[in-house]
């Protein structure tokens, strides 16, 4: 990260089925060969008895290009139909760009440290190790992410405070290393991600940001670390800034 931006901030997001019809044969009846005599009443004959008709068999009859076999379900079971509607694909939610919160203050322990430019980065991560190593010494574990507070900037370096938040009071703390309470009080948030020497580009952004609406910042600009700088790939960093306002 150059100077000049961090310096600029700190003065100014059918077939139908056919029918199979069997009609039984008719019996014929034979007329009488001789008319019956007038003095003798013909006996008269029992009627004829038909025939029963044939029998037609029960077994339904197989498939055939005049009977269709059935239609097949017009629903699939439901475990064979694909989704109606394809799950909705996960929309990627932008960074916070300028959003107003406001900080609440944290305990700390803070390191009080210098570093000029060319080697900033370094000089923020040997901070972190040495609260690190403090804590670790006496059993205290950190409540939250670690912060580097920039108090001044100039064009060959800068002050800040490492700060590493606790939930409760350390004690025997080296000459470099105080109890203190973060920053708190209306800011603007913003993301910054990848490696440290491309927050030129993050505080550029900001700092069109402010310009653009007419907001001054206060001399102080906070780095929450989101992503833990001691053991993440530098370009993998994931930054919060936040601005506070005047």
């Amino acid at each position: 990260m150059t100077r000049s931006r961090l310096s600029r901030l700190a003065t100014a997001a059918l077939i139908p089925a056919a029918a199979l019809t069997l009609n039984a044969a008719a019996w014929a009846q034979s007329p009488p060969a001789t008319p019956p005599a007038a003095s003798t009443p013909a006996t008269p004959s029992a009627p004829a008895t038909p025939a029963p008709a044939a029998t037609v068999p029960t077994t339904p009859a197989p498939a055939t290009s005049e009977t269709p076999a059935p239609a097949a379900p017009a629903t699939p079971p439901a475990a064979a139909q694909a989704p109606a509607t394809p799950p909705a694909p996960q929309v990627q939610v932008a960074d916070p760009f300028g959003e107003e919160i406001t900080l609440s203050p944290k305990q700390m322990v803070t390191f009080v440290g210098k570093a000029n430019w060319d080697t900033a980065f370094d000089t923020l991560m040997d901070a972190f190790k040495q609260i690190t190593t403090v804590l670790d010494k006496q059993g205290v574990k950190s409540s939250g992410n670690p912060m580097i507070v920039y108090t001044t900037t100039d064009d060959t370096g800068f002050t800040f405070l490492a700060e590493i938040p606790v939930d409760q009071e350390v004690k025997n703390l080296p000459k470099a290393m105080k109890m203190g309470l973060s920053p708190d009080g209306k800011a603007l948030k913003f993301v910054h991600r990848g490696s440290y020497d491309n927050m030129d580009n993050t505080y550029e952004a900001i700092t069109n940001h402010l310009d653009d609406k007419k907001l001054e910042a206060k001399d102080t600009f906070i780095e929450e670390y989101m992503t833990d700088p001691l053991k993440t790939a530098e370009d993998k960093l994931v930054i919060n800034v936040y601005v506070p306002l005047k």
